[in-house]
């Protein structure tokens, strides 16, 4: 069964992309779409039946070189279900998605076939996707860690006549190359470390390294935070974490399914996968995971700030993606992986979804993007509005407070009320203040820019062109029915599963497959719920646990001191509550700025002019990295060509070839005269020069 959902996608790549000539176009599409789905159903069966217990699944021989062996095989544990589940559900329904989306699509002639192509890529980028989660060693993931960069590369400039998406699939591709150099050194060094790719044999090790020095760059680093430096430096390209997060708006250049497949719910949360899939490394390498932490937050931070200002609908979701992804490396960074995993899946489906109704936004509004032309829509598209309505409850974080009501222990609440809050409060527990406040302000923003899109294009009166207005109509079902589908994960997936990913710590470790005890047992402290603010903690005679075994013995290594999971839940209510109010304060903002005084951010952006080209501008990265780099880069490229490649090379060619051999070909030809005069003298010369030199040299040889 594993293998069938991670070949299928494969196999409708191939016929999509090869044979629709010989079955038909819609065949083609629809055939990559329904493999999809076979995908799909198969990951929803293991995730369900799923017990937590490890699986190695061989499917052929890899490497055998030295003393490099191993296998292609699939990984099945929690982490790897998760994933499947995310990454197969989200692409089926971009698959169905896009028939509707790619119709007649204005960017291609209507005698040109496009959509198998398109089709192909999605699959293959699904297949690239699967093989990268289901890994078992390093360079497997690699394989499909390149896999999906090159995906996104060809589905970023799918619209290659257009020089915008051009430049912005080879941005995605130049930038992430940058990040898949520091993945790639880790692979060198835990195999120099550890004469192994395989996962088991790293995971083991894991101790090891933590107590072993390691010169790299001329400095003594330990081997443990070295490795983890370098796999976040992987991550963070393909997670567009600060530094490295450049092409992820540039990437809305692409069809806008793209954007909802690769920047919402799978490419992007490869970083985070990583991470957490490294979780062994990752918890012997506290100065490491610092810097995770801390870069998480200011990321989550910067992009929520941009954010605010920009005017591309899907910009500015993209933007929120960026910070979204912020909240799940402060999660891993500060040791609760399973948090950061729970927001991973959580997220997937209310940002599919945004990106989606986004989509329906654009193709009710003839392609047009931005939001300054919008406003007045929720009676034109009003599944759309309740679709994006849902997505904007869940990202924002809306749900009762605890303190409020629960659900027994269960808050209740949309999906990212559950997982964004596990995130704020777990950041809090660790003694991270700035990563707290960070995610505290980052969620203001993210209430304020999300409800900022809703009343822009929703409410108000219509803006832009009146034709296009006019003519806006609700989208086809083959485009509604995924919104549904997603709406109903945005708004039950945190309730249905938060004591899986957040809840006491035996039912955390049994989902995940990680030994455990109780604390007493293990030695460690009684962390029961005798604190005030513990809504969450061991009732009065219910037993304490604490997470035991060794790295690699589970989906996630959790150290036994590491009782952050406990601690979270027995933080004060104040904390608890600081993402609810931020929320609030930030929908009364947006309602403010928007439908009570919709001047006001106008006067707003001129009385604060430079701060508001500050945010417009993305806080000039871009500028200051073509400063830097680009034009640096250029400069010394056109050296090389002009003086390199054509004073030098060619001008010594066409030296040699116009020059040189002329000079000879013509000495030569003047020694060939014809008279026989000529030829005798030669002859003398020839021999003269023989006696010579064999008399100078004695005879010799």
């Amino acid at each position: 069964m594993e293998t069938i959902l991670l070949f299928a996608p494969l196999v409708g790549a191939l016929l999509c992309g090869f044979g629709w000539k010989f079955i038909g176009e819609a065949a083609a599409c629809w055939i990559a779409t329904g493999l999809l789905f076979l995908s799909a159903l198969l990951s929803w069966v293991v995730f369900l039946s799923f017990d937590g217990t490890t699986e190695q699944i061989q499917i052929l021989r890899f490497i055998e070189s030295g003393s490099l062996s191993t296998d292609w095989a699939i990984r099945l544990d929690r982490l790897t279900a998760i994933m499947l589940v995310v990454i197969t559900t989200v692409s089926s329904l971009v698959h169905l998605y896009s028939f509707g989306y790619m119709d007649k699509d204005p960017q291609w002639k209507d005698d040109e076939s496009y959509k198998p192509r398109f089709f192909a890529y999605l699959s293959f980028f699904t297949f690239a996707m699967l093989m990268l989660v289901t890994a078992d060693n390093l360079v497997q993931m690699f394989f499909g860690w390149e896999g999906v960069g090159v995906a996104s590369y060809l589905l970023i400039g799918f619209y290659y006549r257009k020089p915008s998406a051009n430049a912005a699939a080879i941005k995605a591709f130049v930038v992430n190359r940058v990040g898949d150099f520091g993945f790639a050194l880790a692979i060198f060094a835990l195999f120099f470390l550890t004469d192994s790719i395989n996962f088991d044999d790293i995971f083991a090790a894991a101790p090891e390294l933590a107590e072993t020095q390691l010169t790299f760059l001329w400095t003594e680093w330990n081997a443990a935070n070295l490795v983890a430096f370098l796999l976040f430096i992987g991550a963070m390209g393909k997670s567009a974490q600060l530094l490295l997060h450049t092409w992820l708006p540039d990437a809305m250049e692409g069809p806008t399914p793209v954007s909802a497949l690769i920047h919402a719910a799978t490419m992007v949360t490869a970083g985070v996968f990583l991470v957490c899939r490294m979780s062994p490394i990752m918890e012997f390498a506290p100065e490491a995971m610092a810097f995770v932490t801390v870069l998480g937050a200011t990321t989550a931070f910067f992009a929520a700030t941009v954010g605010l200002v920009q005017t591309d609908i899907k910009r500015v979701i993209a933007y929120s993606t960026c910070s979204q992804l912020g909240y799940m490396f402060v999660a891993a960074g500060v040791g609760m992986y399973s948090a950061a995993m729970f927001h991973l899946f959580t997220h997937a489906f209310f940002k599919a979804m945004l990106f989606l109704g986004a989509g329906s936004v654009i193709h009710a509004m003839h392609h047009e993007q931005d939001m300054m032309n919008y406003g007045g829509l929720r009676k034109k598209i009003p599944y759309t509005f309740w679709a994006m309505m849902i997505g904007t409850l869940a990202i924002t974080g809306v749900g009762i407070p605890v303190w409020i009501l629960t659900l027994g222990e269960i808050p209740i609440g949309l999906a990212g009320f559950h997982s964004k809050d596990a995130i704020v409060e777990s950041a809090f527990a660790a003694g991270s203040m700035y990563g707290f406040w960070a995610l505290v302000i980052a969620a203001l923003f993210t209430s304020f820019y999300s409800w900022r899109l809703m009343f822009l294009t929703f409410y108000g009166t219509p803006r832009g062109d009146k034709h296009t207005h006019d003519h806006a109509h609700e989208s086809p079902m083959v485009m509604i029915v995924p919104l549904g589908v997603l709406a109903l994960g945005a708004v039950f997936a945190g309730m249905v599963w938060y004591g899986s990913f957040f809840g006491h710590t035996d039912k955390v470790a049994k989902f995940y497959g990680i030994p455990y005890a109780e604390a007493s047992e293990h030695g460690a402290e009684d962390h029961g719920a005798d604190k005030a603010g513990d809504s969450h903690g061991a009732k009065e005679g219910k037993h304490h646990y604490v997470f035991a075994g060794e790295p690699g013995q589970g989906a996630l290594y959790i150290a036994p001191d590491n009782t952050l999971l406990d601690d979270a839940h027995k933080v004060p209510y104040w904390v608890k509550t600081s993402p609810f109010a931020a929320m609030l304060i930030g929908f009364l903002m947006a309602y403010w700025f928007y439908i009570v005084n919709p001047e006001l951010p106008k006067r707003l952006a001129e009385n604060q002019r430079p701060l508001y080209l500050f945010l417009k501008n993305k806080w000039y990265f871009d500028e200051l990295y073509n400063i830097v780099f680009v034009t640096p880069a250029k400069w010394i490229g056109s050296v090389l060509w002009k003086r390199g490649d054509g004073d030098v090379i060619d001008g010594g060619l066409n030296g040699i070839a116009m020059g040189i051999i002329p000079f000879f070909t013509r000495l030569a030809g003047r020694a060939q005269s014809g008279y026989i005069f000529t030829y005798a003298f030669a002859m003398v010369i020839g021999i003269a020069v023989l006696v010579t030199w064999m008399t100078l040299s004695g005879g010799a040889n």
